[in-house]
């Protein structure tokens, strides 16, 4: 197990950060054999989470150390006690089940909490779309709140790689011009739930990739949030 050199997160390490004792717990859970090392603050030691946390390094042969300093210096959020520090690593989708598809995405606190929504309805399958968010930036995995490491993602360069790799998907294209509203579609499984960007949303010849579908609400607002929108055909997929 290597020593990572430990700076603020960059997008061209091959290692990430997870912040907070709840993510750091789920990465030590669901994929210890990507942990490189744990930093914990002394303020935290007997709190349960952190106990917990220890237990799993001795266990598991894992290294930590307490280091408050080196925390403050990482720390994206005031009162972070632990950082586990993670091998970025590549998923590969599932076949014959439903995922979510983001098609250049950009927002990292939406992201983070789409796949927090995917995991809660049972989805925990991304594909995303460039350019996009890097997927291991800090702030993706500490917005997801652990789920983060329950989910396969996979990048594409377009749509149409992603379609080539699973054309047994019946596509719902998520549109402000769709020809169906949400309610009235009965989702074919399996099936991907397609989004565009947070400011333009998908472009119109999407609508010939797939059914188009919206989401109806007043004309008080332009369009929902990204995320409260994936939220919403998430929630219709589980009833």
């Amino acid at each position: 197990m290597r020593d990572p050199k430990i700076k603020k997160y960059n997008k061209d390490f091959d290692y990430s950060y997870a912040f907070g004792i709840y993510p750091t717990l789920d990465l030590l859970k669901l994929k210890p054999e990507k942990v490189l090392k744990v930093l914990i603050k002394q303020e935290a030691f007997g709190s349960d989470g952190v106990e917990e946390i220890l237990e799993i390094c001795k266990a598991k042969n894992i290294k930590y150390e307490i280091d408050d300093h080196l925390i403050e210096k990482l720390a994206i959020k005031e009162n972070t006690y632990t950082v586990g520090i993670f091998e970025k690593y590549q998923t590969e989708l599932t076949k014959d089940t439903n995922h979510v598809v983001l098609v250049e995405p950009r927002n990292m606190g939406n992201m983070g909490t789409i796949i927090r929504t995917m995991v809660g309805f049972g989805i925990k399958d991304l594909a995303i779309v460039r350019p996009a968010a890097d997927i291991f930036d800090p702030l993706i995995v500490r917005s997801a709140m652990g789920a983060f490491f329950s989910i396969n993602f996979k990048y594409y360069d377009s749509f149409q790689e992603y379609f080539a790799e699973f054309p047994e998907q019946t596509n719902y294209m998520f549109m402000l011009k769709g020809a169906k509203k949400l309610e009235e579609v009965e989702l074919k499984q399996p099936f991907s739930l397609v989004f565009g960007n947070e400011s333009t949303g998908l472009p119109y010849d999407f609508s010939e990739k797939g059914i188009s579908v919206f989401i109806p609400h007043n004309n008080e607002i332009d369009s929902l949030n990204l995320s409260v929108a994936v939220g919403i055909a998430l929630y219709k997929s589980s009833i």
